[in-house]
């Protein structure tokens, strides 16, 4: 085990799977110790017996982040849990994909809660110990890292909706990352495409979402959580004066 972050608290959204999951497991693996947030408490709880097994440190939040009393009692249980917070990773996001003249508003409406408001939410509540733990931390640097898209650069047909809410989270996480870099909170954004997630099967039921996904990974070879959660990683345990506004992982091109 590295101890890159040993002696510092990390609050992972979207931890039951994933992403998620395979980040709290590299943070962990660094020597920070991890609040888990997510809704389904099963999985976190498997999360963290895991991460304990290999000598690391999780603590279980269970939490909507997309009503905001939860994402703020997360934030508070995870001090409450282990008196600071220095990294906030906000992965928990839906993908929810179709035509806008065709789409489930409710669905919107649920992706929209999640992937912005729900990071808004967890971010405010955040952000005031982040800056403490800037000042007052082991390393003397704090970090949020959004999980994006590249769906947040790159428009598609049938992805409008889910477009606009990582358009979103990038232009949030700029205006941020100038808010508050010069009291050390770095702010990054991580950019992936083409992740073999669960993320995914929430289109299962749409024919042409599944025809047009199934032919991209027919042609990459499609990432794993666990290359994100390095990206992560290494957004975070870079020296104090390192920081990194935006980092792509891209898929390899099978042709």
């Amino acid at each position: 085990m590295t101890t890159n972050l040993t002696g510092t608290v990390a609050l992972v959204t979207g931890a039951s799977s994933g992403i998620g999951a395979a980040t709290a497991r590299e943070l962990a693996e660094h020597g920070a110790s991890v609040a888990l947030v997510a809704r389904r408490k099963d999985r976190l709880e498997e999360l963290a017996v895991e991460i304990q097994k290999a000598g690391g440190t999780a603590v279980v939040v269970e939490a909507d982040i997309a009503d905001r009393t939860q994402a703020e009692a997360a934030v508070q249980q995870t001090l409450e849990h282990f008196g600071r917070l220095d990294t906030l990773v906000n992965n928990a996001g839906l993908m929810l994909l179709g035509p806008v003249v065709a789409a489930d508003v409710e669905e919107w409406e649920r992706m929209l809660a999640v992937n912005v408001q729900g990071l808004l939410y967890t971010t405010r509540a955040a952000l005031p110990h982040l800056l403490r733990a800037a000042e007052e931390g082991p390393r003397r640097v704090a970090d949020i890292v959004n999980i994006s898209s590249i769906a947040g650069r790159v428009a598609w047909n049938g992805y409008g909706v889910y477009n606009l809410t990582k358009f979103g989270v990038n232009g949030f996480t700029e205006s941020l990352r100038q808010e508050v870099t010069q009291r050390h909170v770095r702010v990054g954004v991580l950019e992936p495409g083409g992740v073999d997630t669960e993320l995914g099967s929430h289109n299962d039921h749409k024919a042409e979402v599944r025809e047009a996904i199934g032919a991209f990974y027919e042609q990459t070879e499609v990432l794993r959580p666990e290359d994100i959660a390095d990206g992560v990683a290494y957004m975070v345990t870079r020296p104090r004066h390192a920081s990194v506004a935006e980092l792509w992982i891209m898929p390899t091109d099978q042709a």
